[in-house]
């Protein structure tokens, strides 16, 4: 059993489809019960851990495998000398096998089973979630509504077993109006998407993995969460010098917008391009930075010779206002390195010119980065915010299929992903990011990084630039230990200053 942490290493996460077929699979060489008494096992390991001097232990036990994994680990605390009450939810006659055998064995064992609700708990007790996990698709009923709110009312820590019960696995998204709110969640088996992204980062709290003895090294993941590896920061030598680390221009900045043309030009900056072009799109702007005079203002900046441009890494769109459509067309056709945020999104969405101009520079092996959050995401895919939050990881594969490029969906868990790609889900950032220009710092960023990458046509260096950019700028964030983080700020912490 492992906490999940933000590590070195990419976790496999597995939808529930793939995560049945490996538990058909794998139970088929194992002897009766035989997970199933190995997930109770991790969850009483896991709660004994958690609270190792709780008297009573409340299990809410659903009608599916959940509950009988709760049922199990309910046998093992009262064997560990707990006072263990299980609210069996359920038709006893009509339990799976595996939930029926474990009924039988807590009642031999002399576990208070019934359908009453919870004993008084005080906060060094623990109750366990064992009503659903991933075994549903729709809101629960009211009876196990009426548990999940009792659930949330508890003094004591709240452990999940699988994924809190109402959640959807998935998509993160609550089935419905009830759904618990973990301390905890023990994933058995495999890790679920559903619980690092959306709203199942606030629901699972901290996730921890059993995979009950097996290996399931070489099984193909629905989708990844990143690990520290996935940061590229490219070792500087003695003999190098600032050519060497490439070029950035910010194309934004329309009147009243330009501090988001800035916040990009020193996000770049800090993140090591070489030199820095600010081609504001207000004719009445300053010229100058004073606060970082090492960017260099350029007005009309996209409007010079193809070479130029085709040597450049651009990151065009940062308050960019209606005036972004002007330069657009020329930076699609001609831009090698191309990242479209904010407006510039806007305006590919409300023009099928542009559309096109963006699908046609795969062909030429220009590779693009999106970095939409729900709301562009939407107007881009002719649909809702609240659709594209309804299912974050197929909103941002169709986005890629559909545009031919790389997209970074932002939001709790930001998802990135590329055509034909298994989708990534970044693990570091918080709501301390949810303040002006935070998206700007990172559209910058990644703009910076990638301008020191030598593949210059390659997709896969897109891919893993911008999986970077949203690990280094989450990880940012939680290194401040605020709860709200102000853009400029947040740059001072990417760029290690604080």
């Amino acid at each position: 059993m492992q906490r999940i942490l933000v590590d070195h290493s990419s976790r496999p996460l597995f939808g529930v489809a793939r995560t049945r077929e490996i538990e058909s699979r794998v139970a088929g060489s194992l002897a009766p019960h035989t997970l199933m008494q190995r997930a109770g096992l991790a969850v009483a390991r896991l709660a004994l851990a958690l609270a190792p001097h709780a008297q009573r232990v409340w299990v809410a036990a659903g009608p599916g495998n959940n509950g009988g994994d709760g049922l199990v680990a309910a046998t093992q605390l009262l064997a560990a000398g707990k006072q263990v009450h299980v609210t069996l939810q359920a038709n006893p006659g009509r339990l799976p096998d595996d939930a029926r055998d474990a009924l039988a064995r807590a009642l031999a064992a002399g576990v208070s089973v019934s359908d009453a609700l919870s004993p008084e708990l005080l906060p060094g007790d623990i109750a366990i979630d064992a009503l659903l996990g991933i075994g549903t698709n729709r809101a629960p009923d009211s009876s196990l509504a009426r548990l999940i709110t009792q659930l949330g009312a508890l003094p004591c820590p709240v452990l999940a077993v699988d994924v809190p019960s109402g959640l959807d696995a998935w998509t993160g998204q609550p089935l419905g109006e009830a759904c618990v709110r973990a301390q905890h969640t023990l994933a058995l088996l495999t890790l679920k998407p559903g619980l690092f992204t959306a709203a199942g980062r606030d629901h699972a709290g901290d996730v921890w993995l059993d995979e009950l003895h097996l290996d399931l090294d070489g099984e193909l993941p629905d989708a990844w969460l990143s690990g520290a590896a996935c940061a590229v920061t490219p070792p500087r030598m003695h003999v190098q010098h600032k050519g060497s680390f490439g070029d950035v221009a910010i194309v934004g900045g329309a009147a009243g917008m330009t501090g988001a043309a800035l916040l990009a030009a020193r996000a770049a900056h800090a993140a090591g391009a070489g030199r820095i072009y600010v081609s504001l799109l207000d004719s009445g702007a300053a010229t100058v930075d004073p606060q970082r005079p090492e960017l260099m203002f350029r007005r009309d900046w996209w409007k010079g010779n193809e070479a130029m441009l085709g040597q450049c890494t651009v990151v065009c769109g940062c308050g960019g206002g209606d005036s972004v459509r002007e330069p657009l067309p020329r930076l699609l056709s001609t831009a090698a390195r191309l990242v479209l945020d904010a407006d510039a999104l806007n305006a590919v969405a409300a023009d099928s010119n542009l559309q096109a101009l963006l699908r046609a520079r795969a062909a030429r092996q220009h590779p693009t980065v999106l970095t939409p959050h729900p709301l562009e995401a939407a107007r881009l895919l002719g649909s809702t915010a609240a659709q594209v939050q309804a299912n974050r990881l197929k909103a941002v594969q169709a986005l890629a299929e559909q545009f031919r490029c790389v997209v970074l969906l932002k939001g709790s868990g930001t998802v990135i992903a590329a055509p034909g790609t298994t989708p990534s889900i970044n693990p570091t950032g918080s709501a301390a990011l949810a303040t002006p220009g935070t998206g700007d710092v990172l559209a910058g960023w990644l703009g910076g990084l990638w301008s020191q990458q030598a593949a210059i046509t390659s997709a896969d260096c897109a891919l893993q630039v911008a999986c970077s950019a949203a690990f280094l700028h989450g990880a940012a964030a939680d290194r401040a230990g605020t709860s709200v983080l102000r853009a400029g700020e947040l740059i001072d912490h990417m760029h290690g200053r604080c």
